[in-house]
């Protein structure tokens, strides 16, 4: 596939609308207000950018160009929608882990495997890295979208890169502390378990109250 390299805006902009298509279903298509509050999250975002409406729309007209972004048609606010599995060449457990590194930057397999829980589940750390792999490797349809990066100084795991902005330095220092695959895995399970443990124990007292019956 002959495709340019993205700016840091493109790959948010479509990094977003990926997104946001798993964890706000009801939102999607995004308008352009929308799109540009996800693009600017102070949360699971780094870099934090603070693009305005009119660099997102610039971004938009761009990746409509590159068969990557469509425009939705028929609402009063034009809304946007992403072409991304068909522009890039992916499926969809690819296109998760591209999303993830363009929105979050460079990641172990590991952050990989729970950052990515909500687009697309995996079964391992194994799949991922099998994914990664293939996105690692250029074929006739398209250019590598991967790299894995020099393991830091101490770390238990290296992390990985998307190339769809071009190069990556391989001295980039790690944004956190590398962890453990199962231990950042099961900790993500028990904030999970805890999350519905709340919301179970809420219901739970709601439905006391409209029986009236005391706790």
């Amino acid at each position: 596939m002959s495709m340019r390299t993205l700016t840091a805006l493109e790959a948010r902009v479509l990094a977003v609308l990926v997104e946001k298509e798993s964890t706000v279903p009801d939102s999607y298509p995004l308008s352009l207000n929308a799109l540009t509050l996800g693009c600017n999250q102070k949360t699971a975002r780094d870099p934090v950018m603070n693009a305005s409406e009119s660099d997102v729309l610039l971004a938009l007209d761009e990746l409509k160009l590159l068969n990557l972004v469509n425009t939705v048609s028929g609402s009063r606010v034009v809304r946007f929608e992403h072409n991304a599995a068909r522009g890039l060449g992916v499926p969809g457990a690819a296109l998760a882990i591209l999303t993830l590194l363009m929105l979050r930057g460079p990641q172990t397999t590991a952050e990989l495997r729970m950052n990515t829980e909500r687009l697309h589940r995996f079964a391992d750390a194994s799949s991922v890295e099998g994914f990664l792999d293939e996105l690692a490797q250029a074929n006739d349809r398209r250019p590598a979208f991967v790299t894995k990066l020099a393991r830091a100084p101490g770390a238990r795991e290296p992390r990985w890169a998307h190339l769809l902005c071009g190069e990556v330095s391989q001295e980039a220092g790690p944004n956190a502390v590398p962890r453990d695959d199962e231990l950042v895995f099961l900790r993500a399970e028990q904030q999970r378990m805890n999350a519905e443990l709340e919301a179970l124990k809420a219901l739970v007292q709601r439905m006391a109250h409209e029986l009236g019956i005391s706790s």
